[in-house]
């Protein structure tokens, strides 16, 4: 049975079964508060137990492996969100290989739950003490968080301007001289970052993707993707793909 043949019933079991993974939204809620270093927040996500997710997806048959690979595709996922919002690229990578061989030498699926809590904390207070090292004023840094933690929704520096109860002009100037970039200009670039990931990781179509984000519609979600990435959200996601399954070949 080749590969394909293998997917096509897979596919067909699953379906037939009802088998579903988690929502994306809860997950990039995960993520985007260990990248903004909120520890209280990631401490009460994860309270329950990272074993007894709902939805994580069968990866192995074997239980105990199953386990260790989504604690494996998480903490990849979270070294790399801390690299986009600023931790030293190096460090990251090696605090994610620490903690992969750290999963590997548990034998318990309690043990690999333990393990994620203490890595997610870690990871989250690292960048918590980096976003106290910035150099940016107080109603920056307010407008940053607000920004990665509305994603999903349409944001405006009107609405930017009245959460810091500044005027939409001076906060203009002051978030440009900054950060070096305009305010829409940040938004865009930090949705496309996020749409990125959701095109690598997740199942969701672009129009889906397009609405989540609050996108306007499909077409303009799709000419924006372009610019910042050189190719359509469908290229890049063909892309992606083919680069995986180059990889799987290797192996």
């Amino acid at each position: 049975m080749d590969i394909y043949k293998k997917w096509n019933y897979k596919e067909f079991v699953m379906r037939e079964d009802n088998i579903s993974h988690a929502p994306y939204g809860p997950e990039f809620d995960f993520y985007a508060a260990v990248k903004l270093g909120d520890i209280e927040k990631v401490t009460k996500l994860s309270e329950n137990a990272f074993a007894d997710k709902v939805g994580l997806g069968q990866l192995s048959e074997d239980p105990l492996r199953n386990i260790r690979y989504h604690f494996i595709i998480t903490v990849a996922m979270v070294a790399r969100y801390c690299i986009e919002r600023g931790m030293e690229h190096e460090a990251a990578y090696r605090l994610s290989d620490f903690y992969i061989q750290q999963a590997d030498q548990c034998t318990t699926m309690k043990e690999v739950s333990r393990l994620h809590s203490i890595m997610t904390i870690d990871y989250t207070t690292k960048m918590s003490a980096l976003k106290k090292d910035k150099i940016f004023s107080k109603p920056i840094v307010k407008c940053i968080d607000y920004i990665y933690e509305n994603l999903n929704t349409r944001i405006t520096v009107a609405m930017l301007a009245e959460y810091v109860d500044l005027h939409p002009n001076y906060l203009s100037k002051l978030f440009i001289n900054e950060t070096g970039i305009a305010i829409s200009m940040y938004i865009q670039k930090r949705k496309i970052e996020t749409a990125q990931n959701m095109l690598k990781y997740s199942d969701y179509s672009s129009s889906q993707i397009a609405s989540i984000l609050a996108f306007p519609t499909q077409s303009y979600f799709a000419q924006v993707f372009k610019k910042h990435i050189g190719m359509t959200p469908k290229n890049y996601q063909e892309h992606c793909f083919r680069e995986t399954e180059i990889s799987r070949a290797d192996l």
